[in-house]
């Protein structure tokens, strides 16, 4: 049986209980100390930020695009949310997607959840936020610049941890697995950083004031703004390329595709309503449904922090 494997999102099989067991526990233990410092570092402009965040996130994780080799690769986000969020409250929002994908979507495994946490949203935000903040006061085109390149990187490090992991469970050779991974990623890491680049460059052109900290937003007509144009990317989601991701490539190529196992339950797998069968109205139905799902469970943590306070 053929099982879709979206970028970087690791499938139950791939890993070793053992392994997938210490990234569980190093992800939880992140997790915590990213909710304990996005707390002290809260900002009321965040609330309603994170929440039209993880929606884009997810919305725009859906549209793959087409790269050489009959390959597809799909938007990451996480430098993007830990550059306009903070890296803390930006893990947190990456966190969000990424386990919601795999409870609801079936997309990333259940016992893989720790690792997909860690390669998709704790390395590439960290890898991602580190390099963009040293250009922080720069000019614009120099900023846009190593936003670019901190997306791309972000890619990188996700791609060649994930390797690691691969190898680590006895997949794949290293010297084999490390470099399709990172081949195949740096191709895909260009398609992150011009997103990234035009998000960060929309966000500068119409509301500046939100990557200012200690700043207010002003007003909330773009809340309603920013939550319409994260659910219109949804609408594109038929569109996406049907070629295999980056990390089904190489599974297939390098022969351990068929350790894949498939989730014990499906409740919206491949991000269709099952009833409707998998055509496009059904894609956009259940893609509306996660980007909305993600928009209230972001706003719940950010509310929560200020509870907290």
């Amino acid at each position: 049986m053929f099982i879709s494997i979206p970028q970087l999102h690791i499938p139950d099989g791939f890993l070793t209980l053992a392994v997938s067991l210490v990234c569980w526990a190093a992800a939880l233990v992140i997790l915590y100390l990213a909710a304990q410092k996005a707390q002290e570092n809260f900002n009321e402009r965040l609330v309603p930020l994170a929440g039209i965040m993880g929606a884009f996130i997810f919305a725009a994780q859906m549209l793959n695009f087409p790269i050489a080799g009959g390959t597809s690769g799909h938007f990451v986000g996480a430098a993007l949310a830990t550059i306009v969020l903070g890296p803390w409250l930006g893990i947190l929002v990456m966190a969000a997607v990424i386990i919601l994908q795999a409870l609801l979507f079936q997309d990333g495994g259940l016992v893989a959840m720790g690792a997909n946490v860690l390669v998709m949203g704790v390395v590439p935000a960290f890898v991602g936020f580190g390099l963009a903040r040293s250009f922080l006061g720069r000019p614009l085109s120099q900023r846009l610049l190593m936003i670019g390149a901190a997306a791309w990187l972000s890619v990188m490090a996700a791609a060649f941890i994930t390797a690691i992991l691969l190898w680590l469970s006895g997949a794949a050779a290293l010297g084999i697995v490390v470099p399709a991974m990172v081949g195949v990623h740096a191709l895909i890491g260009l398609g992150e950083a011009l997103i990234t680049v035009a998000a960060y460059s929309f966000i500068i052109q119409t509301r500046p004031q939100l990557l200012q900290q200690g700043q207010t937003s002003g007003g909330r007509s773009w809340v309603i703004g920013g939550v319409l144009l994260a659910l219109a990317v949804v609408l594109l989601a038929p569109l996406a390329s049907s070629s295999p991701d980056g990390l089904e490539w190489v599974a297939a190529e390098k022969g351990f595709l068929e350790l894949a196992r498939d989730a014990p339950y499906e409740l919206l797998p491949d991000y269709t309503i099952p009833f409707l069968g998998d055509g496009a109205i059904s894609t956009i139905i259940a893609g509306l449904i996660g980007a909305l799902l993600i928009l209230a469970i972001a706003l719940t943590i950010t509310r929560s922090l200020r509870r907290e306070q």
